[in-house]
């Protein structure tokens, strides 16, 4: 009996990549969002309520999570609503594991050897527990408008302007991530004028990087067309705008990689 190994699709290959980069990115900027940096000094003073503040704050959590810009749009893009939102979902659940894997970790008794103290890493990831609670708040919220968004608008331009929809759906969903996380993460340790403030800032920051990013995305949808071909990459397009699932069936798959079945490795087993 001849049976042939099972081979993922290209179009299923690139869905594994994406999801992985965007999960990675998702828990780095998770894990390192309590640390806070300063961007740069200020020459005027900004006044928020009555508080005055010299210079550009930021948590460090904003260096990943460009990266989750760029995937959700392209993920939108070429798996439709289906596909992104079941990362989504399994970005929650890694958001969670993330949690239970600080929380056991801070628990376990620290060795006499350790180079850091319990009281060090308690202080850096225990806050970080606070921040992970926001963002799955604040991350379902964002995701699901997002991707409302991308669709909204790409319907409304009848599938025109990549860059009207990869930067609209951004500029929204995360003007409401960034409040919600930054309020429940540290509300209580900073005044609201300084939740306020950092909330602009990293708004702000988001605001630029998802303009300065669209070159970028082009570029990727460049290469994700010419790995998958036109005519699969097309297709893929076609049924995200119908909010088919791409994934759910090996039809786009079977398509993308018919040229190449000869050379699918195969598993001869015989009986005795």
């Amino acid at each position: 009996m001849i049976r042939e190994a099972y081979v993922l699709s290209r179009p299923q290959k690139l869905y594994v990549i994406c999801a992985a980069i965007f999960l990675t990115a998702l828990v780095v900027a998770e894990a390192t969002a309590s640390k806070f940096f300063t961007v740069v000094d200020l020459p005027f003073v900004i006044n928020l309520a009555g508080q005055e503040f010299t210079s550009v704050t930021m948590t460090a959590g904003v260096i990943a999570f460009p990266i989750t810009f760029i995937v959700t749009d392209l993920l939108n893009e070429y798996y439709g609503k289906r596909g992104i939102r079941f990362v989504t979902f399994v970005g929650m659940a890694m958001i969670c594991f993330e949690f239970l894997l600080l929380w056991v970790a801070m628990e376990v008794p620290v060795a006499p050897s350790s180079p850091v103290s319990q009281e060090a890493f308690v202080e850096v990831f225990g806050n970080s527990t606070r921040v992970i609670i926001g963002s799955l708040t604040a991350y379902l919220i964002g995701q699901l408008v997002d991707i409302f968004l991308f669709h909204w608008l790409r319907n409304l331009t009848n599938g025109r302007y990549l860059w009207l929809r990869a930067t609209g759906s951004t500029f929204g969903s995360q003007f409401i991530d960034t409040f919600v996380v930054l309020t429940v993460a540290f509300v209580g340790q900073l005044t609201v004028q300084e939740i306020i403030a950092i909330s602009l800032f990293n708004y702000i920051y988001k605001f630029l990087i998802a303009i300065g990013i669209t070159p970028i995305i082009y570029v990727a949808h460049w290469i994700m067309d010419d790995y998958l071909g036109h005519e699969t990459a097309e297709e893929m397009r076609e049924r995200a705008e119908e909010n088919k699932a791409v994934g759910s069936s090996d039809e786009v798959g079977a398509e993308a990689d018919a040229s190449t079945e000869e050379e699918r490795p195969k598993v001869e087993s015989r009986s005795a």
